[in-house]
């Protein structure tokens, strides 16, 4: 624990609001962190933990900002554990999709041209047969699959307490519960913060999507994650089997499985038929709070000086995290705006 002036106060403690302290704490800032309820107690204390690119066509800001957190995520994960001395389950594995016929064929072989030059070398996408993954891959029509090397995993719940043991070892404050905010404030409260922001502007400018998502017990080795019929299964480092997630704009629980989610398991069955007799070990469900322009929402928070909103990671927040606290520790403490284009507020008004 410190004691003193904090430079920076950090609300919430899922991914964002755990990097952007982490990235403050490295440039020297004292920080407070504080959670309400417990470290992932929203949509980051699930299983899913895809760090997966956007396709490679169509670029846009979004994209680009995607590319480069992508990019800085070894580094990233690397000093957590460096720092902390906790594993966050991070490895680059890539990831396959499996091609149905000769018109996805085409269309990934079109996409792998616009790797080869939007990526700019860090990663390919290609079009390559399933034989060359073992009895993990998709089965897939055509006995092709795409697959990329740009896509990478993160364990959710192990990366949530990874930068907590990162945070306390540079001497941040970590407060569960409440307390005073000191200094400048962001806000990074998911589903509920968003809920908060659409009281305060009197219009929607953001809502949760629940989602929900399983873990199996089965060691799969460090082989490429998978992406099907809207589905990704990934093989963690710790003998487990994630698979998620569902996309519910409408539910009556949100914190609670139901059907949706054996048929979801079910899939993945079939789907990767080495999962076929692999045991339940644990089901999750929670909101993930999705900006209206469905990019992260980052920058002031409109009439209030001072404080400062991080939100809307919705699916990809994890993928998006090292950036978003880099972009957000810029601002807050260094007054640089490098916000990109349709991720601030007040595109979402």
């Amino acid at each position: 624990m410190t004691s003193g002036r904090h430079d920076i106060t950090v609300r919430g403690g899922g991914i964002f609001g755990l990097a952007i302290a982490f990235v403050a704490a490295k440039r020297g800032a004292k920080v407070r962190l504080i959670e309400r309820s417990r470290i992932g107690a929203g949509s980051s204390g699930g299983h899913v933990g895809a760090l997966a690119p956007h396709v490679p066509e169509n670029w846009n800001p979004k994209k680009q900002f995607q590319f480069e957190s992508l990019r800085m995520a070894e580094d990233f994960w690397g000093e957590v554990q460096r720092i902390g001395g906790g594993d966050p389950g991070y490895a680059r594995l890539g990831r396959l999709q499996p091609l149905a016929d000769e018109a996805q064929i085409a269309r990934a072989k079109d996409r792998a041209a616009g790797a080869a030059e939007l990526w700019q070398g860090f990663a390919t996408w290609r079009v390559a047969e399933t034989a060359e993954f073992g009895a993990f891959a998709p089965p897939s029509p055509t006995g092709l699959v795409i697959h990329d090397t740009l896509t990478a995993r993160a364990n959710p719940r192990a990366a949530g307490a990874a930068l907590v043991a990162a945070l306390e070892a540079m001497g941040a404050e970590i407060v569960i519960g409440e307390a005073d905010e000191v200094g400048p404030v962001i806000h990074a409260t998911g589903a509920e913060g968003l809920a908060e922001l659409n009281a305060v502007v009197g219009k929607t400018i953001g809502s949760g999507v629940k989602g929900q998502s399983a873990l199996l017990r089965y060691a799969a080795g460090d082989v490429p994650q998978l992406f099907a019929e809207s589905l990704h299964i990934i093989p963690h480092s710790d003998g487990t089997v994630a698979i998620g997630s569902t996309s519910e704009r409408e539910f009556a629980a949100p914190d609670t499985t139901d059907a949706q989610l054996d048929a979801l398991i079910e899939k993945a069955r079939a789907l990767c038929p080495p999962l076929a007799e692999a045991p339940v070990i644990d089901r999750w469900a929670g909101v993930r709070p999705r900006a209206k322009s469905r990019a992260p929402m980052l920058g002031d928070w409109p009439d209030r000086p001072g404080h400062f909103i991080a939100n809307g990671g919705f699916k990809i927040g994890f993928g998006m995290a090292p950036k978003v606290a880099e972009v957000m520790v810029d601002l807050v403490l260094e007054g640089r705006d490098t916000i990109p284009e349709g991720f601030r507020v007040t595109d979402n008004l």
